[in-house]
């Protein structure tokens, strides 16, 4: 068998093999536009056709907080490869990187979650934390406790356990059995409000139906609830300010514990190391990717209450890992990381960043189509309508191509997700940049799908 190395010349080349050879998470054949990016600095990528574009979409999802092209941080892999590429962090073994971050994660985490288990990615986070916290119950007495609580419009990841988790029934379709003992409750959806809750109070209609849930399935049943501070993919739903503490007493009051989906929202992305302190969470687990590197390195963490540490690893141990879990060269990755993030108070910027956005997208307020703007630190949400007055979802083929003419007619990278349009730029955007991106999205807007 001979093998040829194929080495295209041109966007053309490259788009045509794409087509051929990659699938591509969450494709639609009905999508058949290739745009390959080749390089990155700062906020702005580049093309293979040569054409610069504005990331306002942090690496499309959410990440690359200190930007694109950061020496340091290849400085940083190539440095910890040449030392050691890799060995096993599987029983007895370590090493020096991993312990590092590992203590400077308990440093920043909220409460006394000091006990912390590397993977790969969000969706392994959470894996991680739905077996952590049946196990924690089972180790304790009671292996009644298998039930885990969602939310409607939350995202958790795409494997079986979290891709269960996550609120968007698409996710589910076709692929079942799913992950049983998953029950979702309402989200803090504030511009739905009349239709989910009525003239109900949000915070009072979902806590009473969180109270409701739990005493259906039985309140020794259920193990955990799982939820965003702030929902990133259901489009930056912040909830009241009594929301969190509120769910907390409910918990409480059960022995069940709570787990803060921190994948999107850690690492300064709203203006915070850990988003569930500023929403007084208090959670007994904290799941974490994305900001842990920028996206240099595919890594994550998981951060646990002391004493569910100590649980898991009793009797037989905890009988769960993957092989890169706690990789030397991700951990002097995020090492960097976090020092660049601390020494140019990119959380800080997060916020400043959302000040110019709220004040960049007000015109959309004027725009009959958009019903909805909504904006915490870094992350943006215009949620587009059909009919404003009804509120009727506008539907996602007409938001991709709102999206498709903002980056071919502007140079903006925007996400289109669900009735959605989402900004979630690296924390080194400038305000130049964020000016450039509101008004490339209002001009568009303005003229309609």
């Amino acid at each position: 068998m001979t093998i040829t190395s194929v080495r295209p010349s041109t966007s053309t080349e490259l788009e045509d093999l794409d087509r051929r050879h990659v699938i591509h998470p969450l494709q639609s054949a009905a999508i058949s536009d290739r745009i390959v990016i080749v390089r990155g600095k700062g906020s702005t990528v580049w093309d293979a056709a040569g054409n610069e574009l504005l990331d306002a979409t942090g690496g499309g999802l959410w990440h690359s907080h200190v930007g694109h092209g950061r020496r340091e941080l290849a400085e940083a892999a190539a440095r910890q490869m040449e030392r050691l590429e890799y060995f096993t962090a599987y029983q007895e073994f370590g090493n020096d990187k991993a312990i590092e971050l590992a203590v400077r994660l308990a440093e920043l985490s909220p409460g006394d979650l000091n006990k912390v288990f590397f993977t790969s990615g969000g969706s392994e986070s959470v894996e991680t934390a739905i077996k952590a916290a049946r196990l924690y119950h089972v180790r304790r007495g009671e292996p009644d406790r298998t039930w885990i609580i969602s939310r409607y419009y939350g995202y958790h990841g795409a494997n079986y356990g979290s891709g269960t988790l996550t609120g968007f029934p698409p996710m589910q379709l076709g692929v079942g059995p799913n992950l049983p003992h998953v029950e979702k409750v309402s989200p803090p959806y504030l511009y739905r409000a009349a239709e989910l809750y009525g003239d109900r109070d949000p915070t009072d209609f979902l806590i009473e139906e969180l109270e409701q849930t739990i005493e259906r399935l039985g309140p020794g049943n259920v193990a955990a609830m799982i939820g965003e501070p702030v929902m990133g993919g259901g489009g930056v739903l912040t909830p009241p300010m009594d929301y969190w503490p509120r769910v907390r007493q409910v918990l409480d009051r059960h022995g069940i514990l709570l787990i803060a989906d921190e994948v999107i929202t850690a690492f300064g992305r709203t203006g915070a190391w850990f988003d569930s302190a500023q929403r007084f969470m208090e959670p007994d687990i904290i799941t974490t990717a994305k900001g842990i590197t920028s996206g240099y390195f595919s890594y994550g963490a998981v951060l646990l209450r002391d004493d569910i540490g100590d649980t898991i690893i009793q009797d037989m141990g905890f009988f769960h890992g993957y092989t890169f879990s706690g990789h030397p060269v991700g951990a002097a990755v995020a090492l960097a990381n976090l020092d660049i993030m601390e020494r140019e108070n990119l959380a800080e910027n997060a916020l400043s960043i959302g000040d110019w956005f709220k004040a960049g997208l007000a015109p959309l307020a004027e725009v009959p189509t958009v019903g909805d703007v909504r904006v915490e630190g870094a992350a943006a949400a215009i949620e587009m309508v059909a009919d404003r007055g009804t509120r009727e979802p506008m539907p996602f083929p007409d938001v991709f191509g709102l999206t498709a003419r903002i980056r071919d007619e502007h140079g903006v990278i925007s996400r289109p997700y669900a009735h959605n349009i989402i900004l979630s730029p690296p924390l080194v955007m400038n305000e130049e940049e964020v000016r450039r991106t509101s008004t490339a999205i209002v001009e568009v807007l303005s003229r309609g799908a």
